[in-house]
């Protein structure tokens, strides 16, 4: 009996992976290792390399292992990226997903969970936007996961499967042991690039956007620490293992912070005035996104230990100052 968790070489993945491993669960992760590190698996972890649509290997894993459950981060999330190079990311997240159920379902496997994104809902206002809000994404990106959770609604309703999706908002910090972290170089996520930028490690950092309308001209984005993201899947899969039906989640704590405001807890935090640069719009940035989280604090009883964006900087300030020791 063992869990399946696909990315699990990844930043959120390789965090589920510890959480699961501290619960003393069996856990096998499969990795292309494309953005994966292999140290970032936790040695009680099984790391195969592979890619998640191969569904030979998939179901020779889930009979070697007896797998029942899969937990699913495996792909591609950089949003600009996806609409310049819109088939990669169909490619690898719609097409593989759909290829990892397939296998799940011919192996057997009882429960799936799905990493999906708050890009799926599009243009938002500044008000929380919860779960039942009309889906409009505005990028390949957020429309090739909002397929995904489509695929997963009818395969369950076709055959005795069981899933939960979370919709994940921007997830930032660290494992507060410094067992794991965001840890590609280029990763866009803009707490990481800001922290970097305060240690040196890039020139400056670039502010895309400035006239949208919001408080202060800068997207406006709802910040949620890794380590209390990975506790909603646990609690999660625990709901399906007990016999809870398939439901859909948001992942935010409720409250939204501008580009500007991060920049300037990042100075804060870190004691460095670094240099920031005003440029335009990326394609496929809503103005505003943030999550109406009640329902995951309702049904799987979810309490958030570390709701603090001072805080959420400074773990990632941490790993980001960890790495670079580890990386001489």
């Amino acid at each position: 009996m063992a869990v399946l968790v696909t990315g699990g070489a990844g930043y959120i993945g390789s965090h589920m992976v510890l959480r699961l491993a501290d619960a003393n669960e069996e856990v096998v992760v499969l990795d292309n290792l494309v953005t994966g590190f292999d140290w970032a698996v936790d040695h009680r972890a099984t790391l195969v390399q592979g890619n998640v649509g191969d569904m030979g290997l998939v179901g020779d894993l889930i009979a070697k292992h007896k797998i029942t459950e899969i937990v699913h981060f495996a792909g591609s999330i950089v949003v600009p990226e996806s609409v310049t190079d819109p088939l990669k990311y169909y490619g690898n997240n719609t097409a593989a997903s759909r290829n990892l159920i397939e296998a799940a379902v011919k192996g057997g496997v009882k429960h799936f969970i799905f990493s999906s994104t708050a890009a799926v809902y599009g243009m938002t206002g500044l008000e929380p936007v919860v779960e039942d809000y009309p889906l409009s994404p505005m990028s390949p990106y957020g429309r090739s996961k909002l397929m995904t959770e489509w695929m997963l609604a009818d395969v369950a309703a076709a055959h005795p499967i069981t899933y939960g999706v979370l919709r994940y908002f921007n997830v930032a910090g660290a494992d507060p042991k410094k067992r794991s972290g965001q840890s590609t170089p280029l990763a866009t996520h803009l707490i990481k690039v800001a922290c970097q930028t305060a240690l040196g490690q890039r020139a400056k950092m670039d502010i895309f956007g400035t006239d949208y309308p919001t408080p202060d001209g800068t997207c406006v984005r709802d910040y949620i620490h890794v380590t209390d993201l990975v506790e909603a899947h646990a609690l999660l899969l625990n709901h399906l293992r007990k016999g809870g039906n398939s439901t859909t989640l948001n992942c935010g704590y409720g409250r939204g912070y501008s580009v500007r405001q991060v920049v300037d807890t990042v100075k804060a935090v870190s004691g460095i005035d670094f240099r920031v640069d005003e440029g335009p719009r990326r394609a496929g940035d809503p103005p505003a996104i943030v999550a109406g989280a009640d329902k995951v604090r309702h049904l799987l009883g979810w309490k958030p230990a570390h709701d603090d964006l001072t805080g959420i900087v400074r773990s990632a300030l941490d790993w980001e100052s960890y790495l670079a020791t580890r990386n001489r």
